[in-house]
């Protein structure tokens, strides 16, 4: 997410600030000598409450100089007192506010939306994936999945043709501001690329993995809430039974119960996080507790990853601010923004992140949200921010984490299709997502250095490989006639 502006102040007095600063960040200066006296003649507790209070209202302490500059103590005393309305009225007031929604639990249907299928009423068959293609090669026709993959209903097909990969969709949009991204995982289904052959690395993890379309998961477009408790389960049944689950999101709130699920089968504090987002997502202090922008903090706070385990990329943009770095520090995090990237360069900030995903843990998950990349290459998403990641700096990084790393869940989020009247988002999402892909399968494959790329596909080995073909006959003969109709 992305910091929604929080209306505290008043418009008429104050000025706007970002949800998430902090109210006092820097020492105040030597109070005006013109402004000493007039102070002075406040109320002891309202003099109090300004030099406390006052930075943070109007933005920085000069700010705050200028605008009680000329004022007399009894307009100064009015403007503590809006400050203090606006603090007091911004609060719960449980003779006027809910303290929750309340929900008609006498409906019928309570439940209905995440009910799965029992089997009695569900199509009899044997347990396992089932291929939906009426075409050989599959990916030309008949029903498009994910990866061009068969498609798995139930644990039981996954248990049962030794699933390690299962692509989920969680199309998922509440927690933003800007919806559309429920569309994702439709987007990423019916885009252009579905994976095949890696060049980089010459492999192919549709070949190397027992991979699935698992479906989208159920949800309830009245309710993040109710949502992402079923998303935790959805992400939680699918890790019980061996594989990785691979969700594609949706907006970043899923983050949340994607590492809670993960964390009530491989236990809390058990793996690693690396988060790629140009939003560092650990806001706090809203009335709703799950939003895009907040995912990292409660799984933080509830225990689910360790902070020292925990890795942010890519971040850049006007949140947060320094008290957001200074809540990482203290918090055991590392972080790598693009201004590290512009000091650096990317190739040491590759090096050092890929070194820390390795270290406390073995087991990683990586969260992806599409805005990480600069929006030439993803306009759709919700919440673009230039300067960032290209492609050809993201596939790499994503690969060797999945090569380097025992992988146990991937998530791809805020792709919003709406946005983009191209195809290149949903495109650049599948690419993403089959670098991951790839990774896990090299790492099947025996190929534990993220930096492998293969021979073949990095030196022609010219002109010996030619002379050798020909001195050997594999090389193509001439034939002047080809592709002429045959006399």
């Amino acid at each position: 997410m992305k910091h929604p502006l929080k209306p505290v102040l008043l418009s008429a007095l104050l000025l706007c600030m970002t949800a998430g600063v902090s109210m006092a960040e820097d020492e105040m200066p030597e109070l005006p000598a013109e402004l000493q006296a007039t102070l002075d003649a406040l109320p002891d507790e309202k003099r109090e409450y300004l030099m406390e209070e006052g930075e943070g209202f109007a933005g920085t302490w000069e700010k705050l100089f200028v605008r009680l500059r000329g004022k007399t103590s009894t307009e100064i005393e009015a403007f503590v007192d809006a400050m203090q309305y606006l603090e007091n009225a911004s609060k719960f007031n449980p003779e006027t506010d809910m303290a929750s929604i309340p929900l008609n639990t006498e409906a019928k249907d309570f439940n209905g939306w995440k009910l799965m299928n029992p089997r009695a009423l569900a199509t009899q068959r044997e347990p396992g994936p089932i291929n939906l293609s009426y075409y050989a090669q599959g990916g030309r026709g008949g029903i498009q999945t994910f990866a061009n993959a068969p498609v798995a209903i139930y644990p039981e097909d996954l248990v049962a043709g030794d699933v390690e990969v299962a692509i989920v969709g969680a199309p998922l949009d509440m927690g933003t501001y800007y919806r559309g991204q429920k569309f994702g995982p439709q987007a990423m289904r019916t885009g252009y690329y579905h994976g095949g052959n890696d060049m980089a690395t010459m492999v192919n993890p549709s070949k190397v993995l027992s991979i699935v379309d698992y479906g989208d998961i159920a949800i309830d477009n009245m309710s993040s809430e109710l949502s992402v408790h079923h998303v935790r389960e959805r992400v939680a049944e699918i890790a019980r039974t061996g594989a990785i689950p691979f969700i594609v999101g949706g907006d970043h709130s899923l983050e949340y119960p994607d590492i809670a699920g993960l964390a009530d089968v491989h236990g809390k504090g058990s793996f690693g996080v690396v988060h790629f987002d140009s939003h560092f997502d650990a806001g706090k202090g809203q009335a709703h507790y799950i939003t895009h922008g907040q995912p990292v903090y409660r799984a933080i706070k509830e225990g689910h990853v360790k902070g020292e385990n925990f890795i942010q990329v890519g971040l850049r943009g006007p949140w947060p601010g320094a008290w957001g770095f200074e809540w990482m520090r203290n918090n055991g995090m590392r972080y790598h923004p693009m201004a590290e990237v512009e000091k650096k360069g990317w190739k040491a900030v590759m090096e050092d992140a890929l070194r820390e995903a390795r270290e406390g843990t073995e087991k990683l998950f990586i969260s992806f949200d599409v805005d990480v990349l600069d929006p030439a290459f993803v306009p759709g998403t919700g919440t673009p921010v230039p300067g960032g990641l290209t492609m050809r700096e993201a596939i790499p990084i994503v690969r060797a984490l999945c090569t380097e790393s025992e992988m146990i869940g991937f998530e791809i989020v805020e792709l919003d299709p709406l946005l983009d009247n191209t195809y290149r988002s949903a495109l650049n999402a599948n690419y993403i997502m089959h670098a991951c892909l790839t990774g896990i399968a090299m790492r099947k494959t025996g190929i534990t250095d993220g930096s492998y790329l293969s021979e073949l596909s990095t030196e022609d080995n010219q002109p010996r490989a030619g002379k050798r073909a020909l001195k050997d006959g594999d090389a193509e003969e001439i034939d002047p006639d080809y592709g002429r109709p045959q006399r």
